[in-house]
């Protein structure tokens, strides 16, 4: 288990200093207090311990502001927390639910099968050499869908590459300005591309493709990589940013490319 679940204490205080960070500089205990469940005195004396530890400043009586230490603590325990609950979802929660694959052959109910997941979708045979066995929970044909219960072991998942390509606005010269044989180059290497914006659309047509999402793609593509499907991402200007922030916020790796013609 993470460290910060160890004591109610340090969840507690990880609890309050979102909340500081959220309201500051003018931080009422008494809301805090009501909001996480504690009494407005344990909340003075928490903050009392975190401006202490450094982890957050005072800036004399109820305004207080999380320093970056603080904001470095809340990170690092967010990021540890979001993988244990990974950790529950697919090492516990899988034993008991059902997951639904692809039949690659003929299936009998109760049969037991090897997963293995393929460009995002998963799939499940009786021969396989991946990690993950489960049990069907109904007789399927090859093709059709099946469920799967009594999952054990993990799935074996390619480590997902995403690549941002920066297109420029209309006003810098839209698709026209785009670099679209290092576009094509790139779009050989990926299974999965997003669209954002009309420019990145007319430049993925350029070259003869069509996206497999334009409408969310930031969600899309997020999904995506948990899945082991490598993505590029077409976007203008300014939506990069945003994407860039997402990304960072799961912890995924990526690159960022500007394919305007210099």
């Amino acid at each position: 288990m993470i460290e910060l679940l160890h004591s109610k204490s340090g969840i507690t205080k990880f609890q309050i200093l979102i909340e500081v960070a959220a309201h500051q500089p003018n931080v009422r205990q008494k809301e805090i207090a009501e909001k996480i469940g504690v009494t407005p005195q344990a909340v003075s004396e928490y903050i009392k311990e975190l401006v202490a530890e450094g982890l957050v400043y005072s800036e004399g009586r109820v305004r207080y502001r999380i320093t970056k230490l603080g904001v470095e603590w809340v990170l690092e325990n967010a990021a540890d927390m979001k993988r244990y609950a990974r950790y529950v979802m697919s090492d516990i929660i899988s034993h008991v639910s059902t997951w639904t694959a692809i039949a690659e052959e003929d299936l009998e109910e109760g049969k037991e099968v090897y997963l293995n997941m393929d460009k995002g979708l998963l799939y499940v045979s009786t021969t396989g050499v991946t990690n993950a066995t489960g049990t069907t929970i109904s007789s399927a044909k090859k093709g059709e869908d099946v469920g799967v219960t009594d999952l054990m072991g993990l799935i074996d998942l390619e480590n997902a590459s995403i690549t941002i390509c920066r297109i420029p606005r209309v006003e810098r010269g839209g698709s026209r300005n785009v670099d679209v044989e290092r576009l094509r180059a790139l779009a050989k290497s990926k299974a999965y591309i997003a669209t954002v914006g009309v420019e990145s659309l007319i430049a993925l047509k350029r070259i003869g493709l069509e996206p497999h999402v334009m409408f969310g793609a930031k969600e899309s593509v997020i999904e995506a990589a948990y899945h082991g499907l490598s993505s590029l991402v077409l976007a203008i200007d300014e939506e990069v940013p945003s994407i860039l922030s997402r990304l960072e916020t799961e912890n995924l790796e990526y690159e960022l490319v500007d394919l305007s013609i210099q």
